[in-house]
């Protein structure tokens, strides 16, 4: 049973009465599923490689390489709402700017107990590493320590004793594992070989990755910083912060640029700094607005948008040149 607490929701969070009828969804929808076309994005760069590579595709096996991934981030969701949980963060954040910060609320607004989140997203890794354990047979040993390094990340980013995003190091795993690992993970299964273009493909739209983390925080900053969370908006504050989103985009465009001119990428990938424009207006409104939570809504949409849109125009890019 749920604990009904939802006089604590906000306009348009999920609430137990609005799951009455339809228990079953509640679960899908603790997952955040918007939030895993960040996951998608990143499949479509990992084939976008093979495709320009000349390789013929398995579409049962890239199938399958896609749902693994989609259920580790579908799962590492649900576990970050948990461990948030359990160190205060999101009981405590009254400044959130749902369904963008703050956690998925299903657990502060009754919607799922707390070990029923644990549960579940304990389900999400276990499929993860059942269909791992089948693609062994295309990407071998690499396919192996790259889902074990996988599933720690994903463990480890909000899980005590390690807790790395408190740590300052969320951004960096958010980098390395969906603009980086997923790509290579997909490229493998496929190749059955290891290569680099999946990583020079991948990079810039990791930092990007890395940015709406960075930009989602601000929101959160004084609920982490009471729940003692020292990522870097929390280390810097709002101020002083404010600059290091810029840093992360421009040096994102500008290693698309530098894949371009050394010659790892082709040329057509440069369709990717079709998003720089929105996502240096979401850089404007950040550094003015900083300090008022309301007024980033419309620099984490511009945000969000351009990290998308960005990494699919990277991989339409690689397509392309095939």
């Amino acid at each position: 049973m749920t604990k009904a607490i939802d006089a604590v929701a906000l306009p348009g969070e999920p609430t137990a009465a609005a799951y009455a009828q339809r228990p079953l969804r509640r679960y899908l929808d603790a997952t955040r599923p918007p939030f895993l076309s960040v996951t998608v994005v990143a499949v479509l760069i990992g084939l976008g490689g093979v495709v320009y590579d000349g390789i013929a595709v398995s579409w049962g096996m890239f199938l399958l390489a896609s749902l693994g991934a989609l259920l580790a981030h579908a799962g590492s969701n649900v576990l970050n709402d948990y461990y948030d949980e359990l160190n205060g963060t999101d009981p405590a954040n009254t400044a959130r700017l749902f369904p963008f910060t703050g956690g998925s609320r299903f657990i502060q607004n009754g919607v799922l107990t707390a070990k029923q989140m644990l549960r579940w997203g304990g389900l999400l890794m276990f499929g993860t590493m059942i269909i791992g354990l089948f693609l062994l047979t295309r990407g071998g040993l690499p396919l192996f320590w790259l889902g074990v390094l996988g599933l720690i990340l994903a463990w480890a980013y909000s899980a005590p004793p390690l807790a790395l995003n408190s740590r300052g190091m969320g951004e960096l795993v958010v980098a390395v594992g969906f603009g980086l690992m997923v790509p290579l993970g997909i490229d493998l299964v496929l190749r059955e070989a290891l290569a680099l273009l999946p990583v020079y493909a991948g990079a810039s739209y990791a930092l990007l990755v890395a940015g709406i983390l960075y930009l989602n925080q601000f929101p959160d900053l004084e609920a982490d910083r009471r729940a003692g969370k020292r990522h870097w908006v929390v280390r810097l504050g709002a101020r002083r912060g404010r600059w290091l989103y810029p840093i992360l985009v421009l040096s994102a465009y500008g290693l698309l640029v530098l894949g371009v001119w050394a010659g790892p990428l082709p040329a057509w990938t440069l369709l990717g700094l079709l998003p720089f424009p929105a996502s240096m207006a979401a850089a404007a409104i950040l550094i003015r607005h900083a300090e008022s939570s309301p007024a980033l809504v419309p620099a984490i949409r511009l945000n969000l948008s351009a990290a998308m849109a960005h990494g699919a125009l990277v991989a339409v890019g690689l397509w392309l040149a095939a």
